[in-house]
Parts: structure tokens; sequence; C-alpha cells
């Protein structure tokens, strides 16, 4: 049995593990605080957390050329999944983001893309390296497009965009000419404005969009969420008030608070110091993440270990940004942190994928 386990954890980056085991730690202890002190949910999160981490060992385990052969079918998956939510979605709050597959229960298809479609992308650049020129970007634009689409109609225009970033990343470390990033960000830019001048966003869009530029417009509705989230932090101070002590958190003003707001309870019940900690804990992890990239020994796992990296990056800017008032209110978890099975499963697949990268890249240049 102990043969077994060690062959099996001698996949395992020592290091990657220790970061996000500390990080997903500290997780657990601010959700506890955040649902009110009851075990419920904090159960409810370590079971998906020995899940997630069960799955991560396994994809760890194996080669990246074992896992490429799983690109295109999870990617078939996820367009049929997305489109099953089109179809047959659980509507919550106006919008359309569950499916309920039975023996299952309920799954956010938008997550899996957020894998499967650098997964695609990277498998895609790998078979063409070598003769690589325009058509085959535009294929691969258009494996982007499709899933982002889809996200967009539920709506949940957050999560588009975090998909669209990922592929993104795919186009940019596979050498995307900088005059069409500029192109597309000019077109991009332009197409937002029109959006707006035509209302094709949603009522909830435009106020988050509001919200961000003046939330004291708006201060007992769209504006609520900034507002209470910069009250719970600043109210932190330096060394915050304690655990479980957190005012905002337990008279219910902060909304949110075990999702996408739940830094704002951490920030109010560790302070600064506590910030710090976490944002450093995050650095390092991503600090490790891009040398397992650089390190990468061929393009696939280059262009994966490099999507998922900059994956994670996002999630934590983006969540910070909101909580903090730097960034729009958008539907963002913090990685490892916030409540959630879809998005934690999703993450640690992730680092999965980084692990086996790294581990199989000492067999290829041995």
């Amino acid at each position: 049995m102990q043969q077994l386990w060690a062959k099996v954890t001698d996949h395992l980056d020592p290091f990657l593990f220790a970061v996000v085991t500390a990080i997903a730690a500290l997780g657990l202890l601010v959700l506890y605080s955040a649902v009110g002190e009851t075990l419920g949910r904090v159960i409810s999160q370590s079971q998906k957390m020995l899940v997630a981490v069960t799955i991560m060992i396994l994809i760890a385990n194996l080669s990246p050329q074992f896992i490429a052969r799983f690109a295109v079918p999870l990617y078939v998956i996820g367009i049929v999944l997305l489109l099953g939510v089109a179809l047959g979605g659980e509507l919550v709050k106006g919008a359309r983001r569950w499916l309920k597959i039975p023996g299952v229960g309920n799954i956010q298809p938008s997550e899996i893309m957020k894998i499967a479609l650098p997964l695609i992308l990277a498998w895609y650049f790998e078979r063409h390296e070598g003769s690589m020129n325009w058509r085959n970007f535009l294929v691969a634009a258009v494996l982007v497009i499709v899933p982002f689409g889809l996200v967009v109609r539920q709506p949940d225009l957050g999560t588009a965009l975090l998909i669209g970033a990922c592929g993104f990343y795919v186009l940019f470390l596979a050498g995307l000419d900088w005059r069409v990033i500029v192109g597309v960000a000019i077109l991009g830019g332009l197409a937002l404005w029109a959006a707006w001048e035509l209302n094709w966003l949603h009522d909830y869009q435009k106020e988050r969009v509001l919200n961000f530029i003046s939330p004291q417009n708006d201060t007992q509705d769209a504006g609520w969420h900034t507002i209470q989230a910069a009250i719970a932090i600043g109210s932190g101070g330096l060394f915050g008030k304690g655990w479980g002590n957190g005012t905002q958190t337990h008279l219910e003003f902060l909304p949110e608070k075990h999702t996408d707001f739940i830094f704002a309870v951490y920030g109010e019940e560790f302070g600064l110091l506590g910030g710090v900690v976490l944002i450093a804990l995050y650095l390092l992890f991503i600090g490790r993440c891009f040398v397992i990239t650089a390190n990468a020994s061929n393009l696939f796992g280059r262009l994966m270990a490099g999507s998922m990296t900059l994956m994670f990056f996002t999630y934590a800017f983006v969540n910070m940004g909101m909580v903090t008032g730097i960034l729009p209110v958008v539907g963002v978890p913090l990685p490892f942190v916030s409540f959630g099975g879809t998005a934690l499963i999703t993450l640690f697949i992730a680092v999965g994928i980084l692990m086996s990268v790294q581990s199989h890249r000492k067999l290829v240049n041995s």
C-alpha cells in the first residue's frame, strides 16, 4: 500500500500542492464564519474538495499526451451541455446557467468550458506546429466564439468573458500577431459601445457598469454590493476584527458572502495583514505555475500550462478587483476559497494538468 501511495503521489508537485492546500484551508476557515459558524456548508465544501483533490491526483498521473486525447470529446460534450442549458436549463434569477442531470445533480457546463476550450486549442495548435498560418488562428477563433456566444446567451457575461480570456491566452501563447490583438481589442470596444447604445445589454449588466463608476448613486440597490464590501474590508483595519467577529458578515449586510464576496469577509476578519498573506500565497502559486509553463517539454504542455496559469491569475484578480471596487461586479469566485462544487473541481483539474506537465517533463527529458 505504501509503495502504491508513493507511486501515485510521485507525480504531485510538492510546492504547488502545499500552497494550494494552504489557500484551501484558509478558504474553509473563512467559509465557516461566512455561513454563520454552522458546519453544513463547510462539510459539503470539504467533501467536494476531497473529490476535487482525488481527481487532481488522477490527472497528475496521466501524461499530457494522454490528456490531449480528451480534447475533442470534452469540447463536444461541453458544447452539447451548453445547448442543453439553452433548451432546458434551470431558470434562476432570470438566467439559465445550470443543467440538472439525473444521478449527478446540478452542474454548470460553462465551468467545463474553462478547461475544454484551452485543451482543444492546445491540441489543435500542436497538431499544426511548424505550419501555422492565419487559417489556423481563424479556426481557433471559431472554437472560442461558439462557447462564448452560448454563455453570453444564458446570460452570464462575466463567465463568458473568462471563457473568452482562457481562449485568448492560448491564441496569444501560440503566437497571435500583436496587430490582430490590437484590431480585435478595438472591434471589441466598438461592439461594447454598440451593445450599450442599442440596448443589447441586460438592465442588470448596465447597472453593474454604472455602479462601478459611481456606486453612491444607488446605495440601496445596485451599489449595495460594492459599498458593503468596501465597508467590510475598510473596517478590518490592519489586523482585522478576528475570526468570526465580522459585523458586516454576521449582521447580514454583506451579500453573497460565502461565494463571490468571500474576500470581503476575509478582509474584515483578518485585516490588511491577512489579505497580504492570502495574496502572497496566490503569487507563490501563480509563480510556480509560470515556472512549470516555462519548463514544459512540448507546445501542448506550454499552451495548456500557460493558459491555466493565466486563468488562475484572472480569477483571483477579477474577484479581488470587484470586491475592492476597482472592477465592475461580476460572478467570479475566489479560487479555492469561494463555496461551490463545479468551480472547485474545475480549478483542481487545472492544477492536476499543471502537475502532469511538470512530472512528465522529467520523463521526456530523461
